[in-house]
């Protein structure tokens, strides 16, 4: 499965869900976006099982590495 990376640690807060969502529209079917946060993405998890109709909640999955990284892979049906 083809993977695109974001590293939004960096990037102010008002920005990440925008960035998220291109990059997420950009991925072709089978494809997977991981992204690494500073916070548990459950709310943006919420927000794509609900708009985003091919977005594969079955197979999201989250991972926290240490106190402010979450590592999340959104795949895209």
């Amino acid at each position: 499965m083809a993977e695109t990376r974001l590293d939004l640690r960096d990037v102010p807060p008002p920005q990440r869900h925008p960035k998220i969502q291109a990059a997420f529209e950009d991925l072709d079917s089978g494809e997977c976006l991981t992204i690494v946060n500073d916070h548990e993405p459950t709310p943006l998890y919420y927000e794509f099982k609900a708009e985003v109709e091919s977005f594969d909640a079955e197979e999201y999955t989250v991972e926290q590495r240490d106190e402010q990284t979450f590592v999340a892979e959104l795949p895209k049906e």
